[in-house]
C-alpha cells in the first residue's frame, strides 16, 4: 500500500511526474442540501439567530407557512455544467489531464445530463449515497464510476435500502458493488459526526461500521472542507483499519475543490484500479485549504445566498434556489411562495448580513481572527508526509 499526501503551496513541484488530477466528490444544482446549515449559521454566529427566529414568525404570520426544515432543502449553485468546467479548469492550470466525478445527494442527474455533452461524455456515473446505519445513524459513501448499464438499477436498490434500513443487508450491498470490478467505494468524511449523535457514539459506530464492512471500502477520504483536526482523525483511523487515504473536495459553492488526487492513469476507470488493486493513493492539498477553516465554511454559505446574474434561470438567485413547501404543502422554490420583488424584510436582513461577513475589511478581519497559523504548523510537520 502506498499512501502519498503532498501541499501545493509547501511544494509547487508535487504534481510533477504525473498524468492527471482527480476531482472527487464535487455537487451541483442537482443536490437536495438540508437547510439546516442556518441553524448551525445562528449557532455560530449569534448576531443572526434573532433574525432567523423573527423570519420563523413572520413567514408564518405573512405567508401561512410554517418553516419545516425537514422538508425544505437548498440546491448549490452551479449547474452539472459549470461544475464540471470548475474543477476540470483547476486540474488543467496544474499542467494535468482532467478527470472529475461529481456526487451529488442519492441521485445521479448531474452525470447523466452531462453526458449528452461532448466536453464531458466520459464522465463516471457517480453518487453521495446517504446510507442509513445502526439505527439512528447514516453514513455517505461515494460510490464512483457505476456501469452504465446497471446504474438506474443500483439507484433503485439505494432508494429501497433507504426505505427499508438492515445493518446486514447494507454488508449485502456493499459486498455486491465490490463485486463490480470497476467501482469505486470511498467512505466519505467518516470522522463528522453529521447527525450529532455525539463524539463518542459516532466513533463507535464508525468502528462498528468498518469492521462489518471495511473488506468492501476501497478508501478513507480526506475532505476539502473539513478541518485539520478531523482529517487528522481520519489518517489516524485508515492507520488503525489499514486503508488508503482519498481525496473528496465536498464542494458545494463556486471554490474548486481543495483536495485532488494524483495519478498516471489515462482513464478513471485506470485510476480505480490503482486505488482498488495495486493500492496506491496519491493526495494532493491546494491551496485554498490552507485559508482559515470558519473562514471557508463562511465563504461556502456566502456563496449558496450570493446572486449570479450569468447563470441560466433558476440558479440566479438564492429564493430559486432555496425550496419549501407552500401554505398547501407543495414544495416550490421560495420565488414562487412569495411574488416577485416582496420577500421578507427580515430574509433580506439575514442574506445581507450574511454577504457582509464575506465582503472587505469584514473578511479580512475574520480572515485574522479565525487563523490556522498553528495547524499549518502542525500539518506541514514530518509526521504529516
Amino acid at each position: 500500500m502506498l499512501n502519498s499526501i503532498s501541499y501545493l503551496w509547501r511544494d509547487r513541484t508535487a504534481t510533477r511526474g504525473f498524468r492527471a488530477g482527480v476531482s472527487l466528490h464535487g455537487h451541483t444544482n442537482q443536490s437536495q442540501e438540508t437547510l439546516d446549515f442556518l441553524a448551525n449559521f445562528g449557532n455560530q454566529f449569534p448576531i443572526v439567530r434573532p433574525l432567523i427566529t423573527r423570519l420563523e414568525r413572520r413567514a408564518e404570520k405573512t405567508y401561512g407557512v410554517r418553516l419545516d426544515y425537514a422538508r425544505s432543502y437548498w440546491t448549490p449553485p452551479m449547474t452539472p455544467k459549470l461544475a464540471f468546467d470548475l474543477e476540470s479548469r483547476q486540474v488543467e492550470e496544474l499542467g494535468l489531464a482532467p478527470m472529475v466525478s461529481l456526487t451529488d445527494h442519492d441521485n445521479i442527474n448531474a452525470p447523466m445530463l452531462l453526458r449528452t455533452t461532448v466536453s464531458a461524455r466520459q464522465i463516471p456515473v457517480s453518487v453521495e449515497w446517504t446510507a442509513p446505519y445502526g439505527g439512528q445513524q447514516a453514513f455517505h459513501l461515494g460510490v464512483h464510476n457505476l456501469p452504465s448499464a446497471k446504474a438506474t438499477q443500483w439507484m433503485e436498490v439505494f432508494a429501497e435500502f433507504t426505505a427499508r434500513p438492515s445493518d446486514a443487508r447494507l454488508t449485502a450491498l456493499l459486498s455486491a458493488l465490490n463485486r463490480e470490478p470497476n467501482v469505486l467505494v470511498v467512505f466519505n468524511h467518516p470522522m463528522w459526526d453529521l447527525y450529532l449523535v455525539g463524539k463518542e457514539k459516532h466513533e463507535v459506530l464508525v468502528n462498528e461500521f468498518l469492521q462489518k464492512n471495511g473488506q468492501f471500502l476501497h478508501a478513507l477520504e480526506l475532505n476539502g472542507l473539513r478541518n485539520w483536526d478531523e482529517n487528522r482523525a481520519v489518517r489516524r483511523l485508515a492507520e488503525q483499519w489499514n486503508m488508503l487515504l482519498i481525496s473528496g473536495g465536498d464542494r458545494h459553492g463556486v471554490e474548486p475543490n481543495a483536495t485532488l488526487n494524483l495519478t498516471n492513469a489515462a482513464t478513471f476507470t485506470e485510476f480505480v484500479h490503482e486505488i482498488r488493486r495495486e493500492r496506491k493513493s496519491h493526495v494532493l492539498f491546494m491551496p485554498q485549504y490552507a485559508e482559515p477553516w470558519k473562514h471557508r465554511i463562511l465563504q461556502s454559505t456566502i456563496d449558496a445566498v450570493r446572486h449570479y446574474p450569468d447563470f441560466p434561470l433558476g440558479s440566479r438567485t438564492w429564493d430559486e434556489r432555496v425550496f419549501h413547501p407552500d401554505a398547501n404543502g407543495v414544495v416550490r422554490p421560495l420565488s414562487e411562495i412569495w411574488p416577485r420583488g416582496t420577500a421578507p424584510r427580515k430574509a433580506a436582513a439575514v442574506i445581507a448580513l450574511v454577504q457582509l461577513l464575506g465582503r472587505g475589511l469584514v473578511a479580512g478581519g475574520l480572515r485574522f481572527a479565525w487563523s490556522d497559523a498553528h495547524q499549518l504548523r502542525l500539518a506541514l510537520g514530518e509526521n504529516e508526509g
